[in-house]
């Protein structure tokens, strides 16, 4: 990590913080950093040791309050409906926003996250699009709008919003590289593989530990189903991003993911029992626990059998089956209390899902539920019972919504594996002709893929036996 900035450097950077306090400004760089970086630097004490000296320097300083809250929020383990410490400490940083001058710059972070701790997801990303427009090179706008975008499944969005500010962020600028694997990142989503390919390189180049960009590069390979260079890659860059430890356990599914397309079963349970189960145990991450409950799905998808390997997941998952912060995080719960045979789980994660969409107010999640999240819930538990074509009926309908409950394209692939396995083990005739044209569809998309020829394989024998 280089120098931390203090009162006047963020001044100079034309980014005040309205604190007196140097040491405050110092961790407020120092977490925001370790936030882009994906690591808890152990010699500050992590994100959290950054937090409670920023905190102890000046107590009232809102913007420290602004990325404590925020970092919570973002990491969507929590929300402000039942976790009253989150509300306590919400309702806190808007009274001090309230009681002190701030600039314009931070009263518009305050309410962007007030907003997103609403359930208004789209609107907190117009307010952090807002300060961008007038400060290109406010990280922590420009970050908290790429991951909400994330959530929201608007992949232009995301990709758009660091393009308008891209030029700003010259070399002299700390973090001015993340930006690049950034950027690359919503270009891969969009397509774009080539031009992500390049700047994700280039900020490799720069800084060869840049987890970011590292899993821009996984992306790509895994969407060209270019497995040769994509174990080449992981194995060859795992020592440079692997005490990443936001970021590792995702990594590291990725690489799992190659093992699975490629049909090496063993190699992928390897690493899910050698890195991806161990780090989500230990860090108890919505994005380690989503990578966890989707690795094993996908391994049963494929006829593995996982033994008990779901009961030790649900004991972190069932924690969380009343939050429905995200629906892309409910369906991944939903995974594992299935998986689990938790019945309880279950029945309360879509019992008060249910309830709560039955007056969504302005929450953007829980709008899309009656016509997106149930369905699609339903669909899993019908796929569960062995109710193949009712499994087909729920998800064919809205295959093309399934953007809108974020992720990336690789991790929502699972959704179309579950509509063609769904579809392969149909009575009807018709849903088995259709599974038939969906991998037709899959292999003409993305070729070359073992999985896609296996499952053809399959299609052809259930067309024979027919």
């Amino acid at each position: 990590m280089g120098p931390l900035r203090d009162c006047k450097a963020w001044q100079d950077a034309g980014l005040v913080l309205s604190t007196t306090s140097n040491e405050a400004c110092k961790m407020f760089d120092a977490t925001l950093t370790q936030y882009v970086t994906w690591t808890n630097d152990k010699s500050l004490g992590g994100i959290e040791g950054c937090l409670s000296k920023l905190h102890a320097a000046d107590p009232t300083f809102t913007m420290g309050h602004v990325i404590a809250n925020g970092l919570v929020l973002i990491g969507t383990g929590s929300s402000v409906r039942l976790d009253k410490e989150l509300d306590s400490a919400m309702k806190k940083m808007m009274a001090l926003s309230e009681s002190q001058p701030l600039t314009e710059r931070e009263k518009l972070h305050v309410s962007a996250l007030d907003t997103f701790a609403s359930g208004r997801l789209p609107k907190a990303c117009d307010i952090w699009d807002k300060i961008l427009q007038d400060y290109p090179t406010d990280m922590l706008a420009l970050k908290f709008a790429h991951d909400t975008y994330f959530y929201l499944g608007y992949q232009t969005q995301m990709r758009d919003s660091v393009a308008r500010v891209y030029p700003h962020w010259t070399p002299n600028i700390p973090l001015s590289s993340y930006v690049k694997g950034i950027f690359s990142f919503g270009l891969m989503e969009t397509n774009f593989f080539d031009h992500a390919e390049k700047l994700a390189s280039e900020a490799l180049a720069i800084n060869q530990s840049d987890a970011w960009s590292v899993h821009t590069m996984a992306h790509i390979n895994e969407m060209k189903a270019d497995l040769k260079n994509g174990l080449t890659f992981m194995k060859q860059t795992e020592n440079n991003w692997k005490d990443c430890d936001m970021l590792a356990c995702h990594n590291y599914w990725h690489w799992a993911l190659y093992f699975i397309e490629k049909g090496d079963y063993e190699a992928a349970l390897t690493i899910y029992d050698n890195h991806i189960a161990p780090r989500c145990m230990s860090s108890g991450s919505m994005l380690d626990v989503v990578d966890n409950c989707s690795m094993l799905y996908r391994l049963q998808l494929e006829g593995v059998k996982v033994g008990d390997r779901w009961n030790e997941v649900i004991q972190l998952t069932k924690k969380h089956s009343k939050d429905h912060v995200l629906f892309f995080n409910d369906v991944h719960i939903l995974m594992s209390s299935l998986g689990a045979k938790d019945h309880k789980t279950t029945n309360e994660l879509l019992t008060t899902l249910q309830e709560l969409a039955k007056a969504p107010g302005e929450d953007h999640e829980l709008g899309l539920a009656p016509k997106l999240g149930l369905p699609l819930c339903q669909a899993l538990v019908e796929f569960d019972n062995g109710n193949y074509d009712k499994t087909v009926e729920l998800l064919y309908p809205i295959r093309y919504q399934l953007l809108q409950i974020g992720g990336s394209n690789a991790q929502r692939d699972v959704f179309n594996q579950l509509l063609i396995h769904a579809a392969l083990n149909c009575k009807s005739k018709a849903y088995q002709n259709l599974a038939r044209r969906l991998l037709t569809e899959r292999d003409g998309l993305r070729p070359n893929s073992p999985l896609t020829e296996r499952l053809l394989r399959k299609a052809s024998a259930v067309h024979v036996m027919g």
